[in-house]
């Protein structure tokens, strides 16, 4: 399945959030749009980059909506491994 990156320049995670997400990643559990989390990249500045497995973009954008998030630019990424 296609992977997708889409960055975040002012989001700052709280807590819970990161714990959530991190939760997400390691379950590997598909959401209702057949999307799943990779990955998480933040830093307390609030900048934030998401590495998302789904179908297509607007799986993406769909999964990030759901959890009340803009996700801007989102682009298509291949992997090393």
């Amino acid at each position: 399945m296609p992977k997708f990156v889409d960055y975040h320049a002012d989001l700052k995670l709280p807590a819970e959030a990161i714990q959530m997400l991190r939760e997400a990643a390691k379950s590997g559990t598909y959401d209702k749009f057949q999307s799943r989390q990779l990955e998480v990249f933040y830093n307390a500045d609030g900048k934030v980059f998401c590495i998302v497995e789904a179908p297509n973009e607007e799986a993406v954008r769909q999964r990030h909506a759901s959890l009340g998030v803009d996700c801007g630019d989102v682009h298509q990424v291949k992997s090393l491994l």
